[in-house]
């Protein structure tokens, strides 16, 4: 086990990004078509090919998941990775023709300090394609791909993952790009509020303070909830319909409630992805899909912490300081 989304056989992970943009996009790439839904909570979001994720829809299978910086301009990284996929010969087939399924989902970064004048054409396909190459089980985390540009409260944002088997086999994990409108921290750190979830010190092992500081659940949020979003895609080996894939999206939520305050605010992106490679039955359609979704829910709770604990500066005059610059590992 790696502690990444990756221990879920069939899926790899891509990175691209571009220091002087200050953005980047990432690609989750299935070894075969995989069973996918959604559920969104943000009252902001840009996504595309999510609408076919809707239990009702006919697609049963996507080839991949894009998440990617850049506000919409970085919806185009889905056409990069759609583009390598195509090159590969996959998709859904229609007659002879085949067309990859590649559901998007986007975070605001563009006033980060970096590059944005990039003329006629904006760089994310070719990002998106980049990460689609570079697509593997092990991917770096932090201030990486869709996570590059990312920020929270007083602290700098980054792509985060990790993973756990369930009690009954499956094994679920999580890849989270952090750019919340809301604190991944108590207070003013250096406390996660995903701690009580962590695992062998993966997020620096400090704990919740005790006693607890007197600001702890003071509401802070960044200067606009406009450039703000967390983008999590959830990945199992359980075979799930697509019903059940919604259902584990929705359980999953909770994660980000466990980790970010306040969470959902009504201009965020928040999106929750939820992908079953469909490798292992369940035991039991009802308290097994409960187990994996509170599962799931930790995982979440981690990626994120993670995503924040790993992340850099930007090597920007002013850029956001990293956790690691003020409390040091």
């Amino acid at each position: 086990m790696r502690n990444l989304i990756t221990d879920v056989p069939g899926v790899k992970v891509g990175n691209a990004q571009d220091m002087r943009l200050g953005s980047g996009a990432t690609a989750l790439i299935f070894d075969r078509p995989a069973v996918g839904s959604i559920d969104l909570r943000g009252g902001g979001p840009g996504t595309r090919e999510t609408a076919l994720l809707d239990p009702a829809q006919t697609v049963e299978g996507i080839d991949a998941i894009t998440l990617s910086g850049g506000s919409a301009f970085g919806l185009d990284a889905a056409s990069g990775v759609q583009a390598l996929l195509k090159e590969q010969g996959r998709g859904f087939a229609v007659g002879p023709s085949r067309v990859p399924i590649v559901p998007a989902a986007i975070l605001f970064d563009l006033n980060n300090g970096g590059d944005k004048n990039w003329g006629r054409f904006p760089p994310y396909r070719e990002l998106g394609y980049a990460a689609a190459v570079s697509a593997a089980a092990d991917f770096a985390l932090g201030s990486v791909g869709a996570g590059t540009g990312a920020t929270t409260v007083g602290c700098k944002g980054g792509l985060g993952s990790a993973s756990a088997r369930s009690a009954d086999g499956p094994i679920v994990g999580a890849l989270a790009a952090v750019n919340a409108a809301g604190s991944v921290l108590l207070g003013s750190g250096p406390w996660f509020w995903a701690a009580p979830f962590e695992q062998s010190g993966e997020f620096g092992g400090r704990g919740w303070p005790d006693p607890f500081p007197e600001n702890a659940l003071e509401v802070r949020t960044k200067g606009s909830a406009r450039a703000s979003t967390t983008l999590v895609v959830v990945a199992t080996d359980a075979k799930l319909t697509k019903a059940q894939a919604k259902r584990l999206a929705i359980m999953a939520q909770s994660g980000l409630a466990r980790a970010i305050y306040p969470i959902h605010t009504p201009l965020d992106g928040d999106v929750m992805f939820a992908v079953s490679t469909g490798e292992k039955p369940l035991t039991d359609p009802i308290f097994s899909l409960t187990k994996l979704g509170a599962l799931a829910a930790n995982v979440v709770a981690r990626a994120i912490a993670r995503g924040v604990f790993e992340a850099s500066a930007l090597p920007f005059p002013g850029a956001m300081r990293s956790w690691n610059d003020q409390f040091g590992r």
